[in-house]
């Protein structure tokens, strides 16, 4: 089938032009001038008009954890549910996070998350690989996922006895990686420290959500993303800090790159606009009761008076930040979040946002934060380039995937539960309820198919399909 999307503006991460796209089966074909003889020799099987609005390339989420297994629970969204609500948003390529623990072998993880995601997705997906329990059978796994197309590896500075790896482990896994060409991930928290302030707090009765916030101080994001950073310096192993929430850190990583270093950021929607106040009561005078476990995620969010969120729009415009991502992970309210009931420290960390990430980045262009083509950067196509996707993901170009978002600007989203209102995560509340984005996701492409229009969603199950992705495209 072919497909002419005609008289919109074509944004890409570095300008505007006026074209028409064809679309041929699941690829583009080309960009013709708008008005040209040669667009008016088209004669394609179905022509969508965009006139007055944007067509930018599928959103690509890389950081997503769809079924994840946390704290005696799991994500609750499946990669069926967590896909369409994805395609909702504009989103077509989320890359989510194969879990190994401490005892778990590597390649059977692998082969588990590929029976969780196989025919159920309605976007396409990709794999990064988490290395819970770094050992040499676990290193020796690290150079096999290359060949696979699993290219990047997360490890953790926080979640002792569960995630955490040592200094030296992780020097072990970064030789490995600057060895094979893989891309380091870390979340980056100095966990042992943040142990010794929760025990702290709970003994002193500080039990509710807010105390979540107050015992991951900024300084343990600060210093953990600073030591990382040395590290990767020390191994020449390329670096990517996810889910930075503090400006100190943000700041920690300017300064490697303009050190040269391959070091790079990502933030997410949540340190944007959220923060540690949204889980005071409305005057601030009074806790909220447990409602504020809604918001409880980490890093967590971060004090507004601190100035936290303007300085990463700030790192966003500059490109300490290379991508916006959601860390989506969600959980329900009850019988979920409502494990951490008097205990702050068993509410299960996360925010669903993988529906909302286009539109509330789009915000920040209306507001004045970012440019257009900021926006289809940081969302589109620097996560593309950094993980080995980008020529089939992340641009409108003749030969790439037909991923494609017509947006209109003059549209309006109103998100939350509720009539009139957007939400389609599988979860029993919204982190962004009574947001308002100046803008709409209008239709979305998945490899040339339209699976959502002005009616809503309708693509199919299983239509995505997993992508096996190259070493990253985006290093200095």
């Amino acid at each position: 089938m072919t497909i002419l999307i005609e008289n919109g503006t074509v944004l890409s991460a570095t300008g505007s032009s006026v074209h028409d796209v064809l679309v041929d089966g699941e690829k583009i074909a080309a960009l013709v001038e708008h008005g040209s003889a040669l667009t008016a020799s088209i004669r394609a099987d179905r022509v969508i008009d965009a006139t007055g609005k944007y067509v930018i390339p599928g959103g690509v989420d890389v950081h997503t954890h769809m079924e994840m297994p946390f704290g005696g629970t799991q994500a609750s969204d499946t990669f069926e549910t967590g896909t369409r609500a994805a395609a909702w948003g504009g989103t077509t390529t989320i890359v989510d996070f194969v879990v190994q623990s401490h005892g778990q072998r590597v390649q059977d993880q692998v082969a588990l998350w590929h029976r969780k995601a196989a025919g159920n997705c309605a976007v396409d997906y990709a794999f990064h690989q988490i290395i819970g329990d770094v050992n040499a059978e676990s290193l020796k796994a690290m150079d096999e996922l290359i060949g696979e197309g699993i290219t990047s590896f997360k490890l953790f500075m926080a979640y002792p006895g569960v995630f955490l790896s040592s200094d030296g482990q992780i020097v072990q896994a970064m030789q490995a990686a600057a060895r094979n060409g893989g891309l380091i991930m870390m979340h980056a928290e100095n966990g042992s420290a943040i142990d010794v302030l929760v025990r702290q707090a709970l003994a002193s009765g500080h039990t509710r959500p807010y105390f979540h916030g107050t015992t991951r101080p900024w300084q343990t994001e600060q210093e953990a993303t600073h030591r990382a950073a040395v590290l990767a310096e020390l191994t020449g192993a390329p670096l990517y800090v996810v889910h930075v929430s503090a400006k100190q850190a943000l700041a920690r990583i300017a300064e490697a790159r303009n050190a040269g270093l391959n070091v790079f950021g990502e933030t997410c929607p949540q340190y944007l606009y959220l923060s540690l106040e949204d889980q005071l009561g409305a005057q601030g005078e009074k806790w909220r009761d447990f409602e504020g476990a809604k918001w409880v995620c980490s890093p967590p969010l971060r004090a507004r008076a601190e100035g936290h969120q303007d300085e990463l729009w700030k790192y966003i415009r500059t490109g300490a930040v290379t991508a916006v991502s959601t860390d989506h992970c969600p959980f329900c309210m009850k019988d979920q979040k409502e494990m951490g009931i008097g205990d702050f420290s068993r509410i299960p960390n996360g925010i669903g946002s993988v529906e909302h990430r286009m539109d509330l980045l789009y915000q920040g262009v209306v507001d004045g934060r970012i440019s257009l083509q900021r926006w289809v950067d940081v969302c589109c196509t620097a996560p593309a380039r950094m993980f080995g996707l980008y020529g089939r993901k992340g641009v409108i170009a003749p030969g790439a995937d037909a991923d494609i978002v017509v947006y209109d600007p003059a549209g309006h989203t109103s998100i939350g539960i509720g009539e009139g209102r957007v939400h389609h995560m599988n979860m029993d509340y919204s982190a962004w309820e009574g947001y308002e984005i100046a803008g709409r996701v209008d239709m979305v492409l998945s490899r040339g198919i339209v699976i959502k229009d002005s009616t809503g969603y309708v693509g199919t199950r299983g239509h995505g399909r997993f992508v096996a992705r190259s070493l990253a495209q985006n290093l200095l």
